[in-house]
This record gives structure tokens, sequence and C-alpha cells, in this order.
């Protein structure tokens, strides 16, 4: 049987101040880098890295100037998924969107995304683990949380007021569940967003974005999405829906993935994957020292 490779584009977590060194190694990613005026040592810090505004355009242009050092060694993806910002990211690696103009919408999603938490301050997410999503979702409904990324059975992210964190984890844990909050003051694909979807679809719709030559994970459905309007819809209804991230996780097994590689920065995806589908070979760009490394890692897999 011939390998299928898939193609990782991570979210928000696992950025660090030289996360471009590795692509700035190869010409082309050099290149692409430059025309986006990023160099390879860069001058980020922390707590500015972690900074909405600042991560989503920047954690975009990491996985894309990866792809750019890596595209011409490796085979044709059978499919592109995306975690949260990711999937603009991945509609880029599917052929849909230019590097450059990715990441401008990432900017303009990010702005979109912070003029929400002006109009709603003081938001903030929880990771639950230890109740099934659902029930996890109806304890902290009262407290106005809503579900913002599924990744398990007993695993999910909620979003909702930051005032309400503390009264929401004690309903979890006194259902036995055990709460984390995250560094996050953005309650992302909850209807704390919804006054950005309308905005971001339109600013879709101007860009230059097209057809994907590679299908493209919907990350609120889980199917496999290739038209420019099934872009548009999907990539701005997850401003304000939860992604159903272990769906599409399985529509990738479903889909006779053999080879996964996450373009990072972080490699929380090729865990998660390897967890529910051991079967799948998950490697993340982070796992090496060298863009020689993975390159031969791909041939072993793929050929």
């Amino acid at each position: 049987m011939s390998a299928k490779l898939l193609i990782l584009c991570p979210g928000q977590g696992g950025q660090y101040p030289g996360m471009f060194d590795l692509a700035a190694t190869d010409p082309a990613g050099a290149a692409l880098l430059g025309d986006l005026g990023i160099r390879g040592e860069t001058e980020w810090r922390t707590p500015a890295l972690f900074a909405n505004r600042t991560a989503q355009p920047l954690i975009v242009a990491a996985a894309l100037a990866m792809w750019q050092a890596l595209r011409g060694h490796a085979p044709a993806p059978a499919l592109v998924a995306g975690y949260s910002i990711g999937e603009l990211a991945a509609w880029s690696v599917a052929g849909a969107l230019a590097p450059q103009e990715a990441v401008a919408l990432a900017d303009a999603r990010a702005e979109l995304m912070d003029r929400c938490v002006a109009a709603h301050p003081g938001q903030a997410l929880l990771a639950v683990t230890g109740l099934p999503p659902a029930r996890a979702a109806a304890l902290a409904a009262p407290c106005g949380y809503h579900p913002a990324i599924i990744t398990g059975e007993e695993n999910c992210i909620l979003g909702g007021p930051a005032g309400a964190a503390g009264q929401a984890a004690s309903l979890l844990a006194g259902a036995g569940a055990r709460v984390t909050p995250l560094p996050v003051e953005v309650a992302s694909h909850t209807p704390f967003m919804a006054g950005a979807v309308a905005p971001f679809a339109d600013a879709l719709r101007a860009s230059r974005l097209h057809a994907a030559g590679t299908p493209v994970l919907s990350g609120v459905s889980a199917a496999r999405l290739e038209s420019r309007e099934q872009a548009v819809e999907h990539l701005s209804r997850q401003l304000s829906e939860p992604v159903l991230w272990d769906e599409c996780m399985d529509a990738c097994a479903e889909a006779g993935i053999t080879v996964a590689l996450e373009l990072g920065p972080g490699a929380a995806l090729t865990r998660m994957l390897q967890a529910r589908h051991p079967g799948i070979a998950s490697r993340s760009v982070a796992d090496f020292r060298s863009l020689d490394g993975i390159r031969a890692w791909l041939h072993r897999h793929c050929g």
C-alpha cells in the first residue's frame, strides 16, 4: 500500500522565540521569511509572542516557511488539517492561498477577535479532563461557559467569562474532572467571538482565496473541503463554533492516512494523533534537529 501523507498545522500554544530558525536554514524557507519581514534569528520574546495579535500571524508564518522548506522533498499530501488558526495555514499548504495573504488574513482574524474581547472583556479558557465533553459543557453552562475545542472522549476546552472561571472549575472538579486554566484571554471558538464571523468572511471573500488542490479538513465538521465557498464558510464559522478535533483525527484515519507531519511550532497535534491513532506514523518538525533529518524521515515512510 502506498503512503498517504497528512500535513498538520498547529494552533497557538507551542510558539517560542527560535521557531523560525530551522526553516531559515533552507533558501526557500529563508526567502519566504524575508518576504514576510521575519528574521530567522527572531527577536520575538515572551510575553509578546503569546499576545493574540502577535501570535496568530507568526504561527501561520512559521508553519508556511517550514512547508516552503520541505515541500520539494515531500510527496504531495493526501490531506491537510489545521487546529484553530492552523486551519488558515492549512488552506495555504493546500494551494488555496499565497503564504503572504494567509499571514495577512491571520492578522485580520486576530484583530477581529481582539475587538470581540474589547466588547466583552474578561474571557478565559479552561482545559477539562476526566469528563465527557457534553457533561462538562452542561455543568459549566450556568457559569456562561461553552465548548471551544473537543479533543477526546474525556477531554475538552471550555470558554467563558473569566469572572466565573472559579465557579465553573469548582462545579467541574466536584464531578471528578481535572480543570486547568489556560494562559489565554480570548474565548475563541465560542459565541463570544460571534461578532468576528461576518467581518472575517468578508475579508476572506475580498482575498485571492481560491479552490484548494488538496482536501482540507474543516475544524467545525471534520468534512473534507476544497472549494473557495467552503473555505469562506468554515474558516469564518470556526471563530464562534467549537473545533471538533477528535472527529478530525478520526477522519484522517478513515481517509487511510499512513504518515503525518506536523509543521510546528510545537508537537501537540502529533501527541494527540499518536495517542488516538497509533497506527499512523506521526512526527512533528519539532522532533528534529535539521531539515535533513525531517527529509530522511519522510523518505523512509513515504518513499
